[in-house]
């Protein structure tokens, strides 16, 4: 039995848009063994994702072409194979994992409904034998309580679960090869460690070969037998994991292992009043239930924190899915009902009506995880950007808030010509740069920063992190630095606070909580980030 599954040889894609000809993949060439984990790495836009989607021809056909290349499974060339030869491969013999399992997945059918379709379509099951088989599914990927679950819709799951689900359905048939497109990439530090175990322990179990794409040097460091690093649509470098950590030959796979977010955070002004604090601060959910809907219990999202920032700092906040970090951060901004007290500047928020809230937006303004969800798809950057100067009566005149859209646009790093272009135009770096602008343009006192580099390259997350630094020196900003990538937040927090489960399980100097953790929670998180 020949050793290798998969043969890519001379792969070329290209695309026909609008009149124009891109050449996204040139001349790639690789294999896969069979029970080995092969990583494909590179930035957005290399052609990682594109090569992965190739191999199974899911690429928008006609627009999407192949001029030249072969992807061999087994002696057969795929390119060359029919549609019902395809359908017999796609989810059975080759399964998928796509980054983003809340896009991926249907969000009108039950975990049980997508998960027997596949059985269904490749093994004929259904009934009892396809509910017995996905519970077996499901408890193998390590869902809490799977047969509770099988009536639950994807939406009443964490970012973990969903991704146990999607899993699930690409293991369905024990596939010879899983393409896992970045399974972890928006997924806390010890989820992503439990999946990657995963995976390894069920490839070890049923011998399948994994090709891993990813923009995360050290999870394929951990889990990778080999390595094609892919910049600008070619291979620029392939060895094995270690060779290739010991000594990168490329310059491209030299910067993409020196782009660690590193420095320490800006030098704090002097001055050492608070500019937020919250006391007691709680938003319990009310689970409802019984013919007179009574509040039976409830879901304790923050349980009694109390913080305090003071001005021109960073506070990190860190902590897995669920544990309240981002409720935390809707409930400062006044976005939803708390119970204890917040305060501005000194001044109390939490009882304050919404009318009086109003004028306090321009000075507390938030930058979300998904920059493309974020903005609108239907305006131009300028008019995301004026938008906030509208509504505050900012600039005298449209000549005056064109040219702060434009002062903030070079501030950020962006070219000011590009203002009249749409987001999809823009990467996501780029994205990001322009909801940070958003936030910037009302010369706010505080920012809470949402998972603002969770989705990026690694080495665009060391540009917005250098990018966040410069900007709260010059202007004295505050940040609320909310993510689960621990590397990101020693880089910028000056203070730290781990939450789980609603409360706050250790705060202080977040230097000291780095250096020496006090509590086993936090060494739990630092060991999944920097083991």
């Amino acid at each position: 039995m020949s050793e290798t599954l998969v043969a890519i040889s001379d792969l070329s894609v290209r695309f026909e848009q609008d009149g124009q000809t891109i050449d996204a993949v040139r001349n790639v060439s690789f294999n896969i063994p069979r029970g080995k984990t092969l990583a494909l790495v590179g930035e957005s836009g290399s052609g990682k994702s594109v090569t992965a989607l190739s191999m199974l021809r899911l690429l928008p056909y006609p627009r999407a072409s192949h001029p030249g290349g072969k992807i061999e499974y087994l002696g057969e060339d795929l390119l060359q194979a029919d549609e019902p030869r395809l359908r017999q491969i796609r989810g059975d013999r080759i399964g998928v994992i796509f980054q983003e399992p809340m896009t991926s997945l249907n969000p009108l059918h039950t975990l049980e409904k997508q998960i027997g379709e596949t059985l269904l379509l490749h093994k004929g099951l259904s009934g009892m034998q396809a509910r017995q088989r996905i519970l077996e599914l499901l408890t193998l990927v390590g869902l809490p309580n799977p047969a509770s679950r099988l009536g639950s819709y994807p939406h009443e799951l964490s970012g973990g679960q969903r991704q146990r689900v999607m899993i699930a359905m690409a293991l369905a048939n024990e596939p010879e090869l899983l393409i896992a497109d970045e399974p972890t990439t928006a997924l806390d530090v010890t989820i992503q460690e439990q999946i990657l175990e995963l995976l390894a322990r069920l490839q070890q179990q049923l011998g399948m070969a994994i090709l891993l794409i990813t923009h995360d040097l050290n999870i394929v460091r951990r889990h990778a037998h080999q390595v094609c690093v892919m910049y600008q649509g070619e291979i620029v470098e392939q060895a094995s994991t270690p060779a290739l950590f010991a000594e990168p030959q490329h310059a491209y796979t030299r910067r993409l292992l020196d782009a660690e977010p590193s420095g320490v955070p800006a030098e704090p002004p002097a001055t050492p009043e608070d500019i937020v604090a919250t006391d007691n601060l709680r938003i319990w959910f009310a689970i409802k239930k019984g013919l007179f809907k009574r509040a039976s219990e409830h879901i304790k999202a923050v349980d009694g924190v109390s913080l305090r920032l003071p001005r021109g700092q960073t506070l990190g906040v860190v902590g897995e899915s669920g544990s309240g970090k981002t409720t935390l951060g809707l409930a400062i901004l006044r976005l939803i009902r708390s119970e204890g007290d917040i305060r501005f500047e000194g001044q109390t928020i939490s009882d304050l009506p919404q009318k009086h809230i109003k004028p306090l937006r321009r000075q507390l303004q938030v930058v979300f995880q998904d920059p493309y969800g974020s903005l609108s798809p239907r305006m131009p950057v300028s008019d995301i950007i004026s938008e906030g100067l509208e509504i505050h009566g900012i600039g005298d005149s449209p000549a005056a808030r064109e040219q702060l859209i434009i002062d903030v646009l070079q501030e950020v790093g962006l070219d000011p010509s590009s203002r009249h272009r749409y987001p999809h135009e823009f990467s996501g770096g780029q994205r990001q740069r322009i909801a940070i602008a958003r936030a910037l343009v009302l010369k706010p006192k505080l920012i809470i920063l949402d998972e603002p580099t969770s989705a990026l390259d690694r080495t665009v997350q060391k540009q917005i992190v250098d990018l966040l630094r410069e900007l709260q020196r010059r202007h004295r900003l505050s940040y609320i630095f909310i993510s689960h990538d621990l590397a990101v937040v020693r880089a910028l927090s000056h203070q730290l606070l781990v939450m789980q489960q609603g409360r706050v399980v250790e705060q202080g100097a977040a230097a000291q909580i780095f250096e020496a953790p006090a509590q086993d929670y936090t060494r739990q998180l630092l060991k999944a980030a920097f083991r």
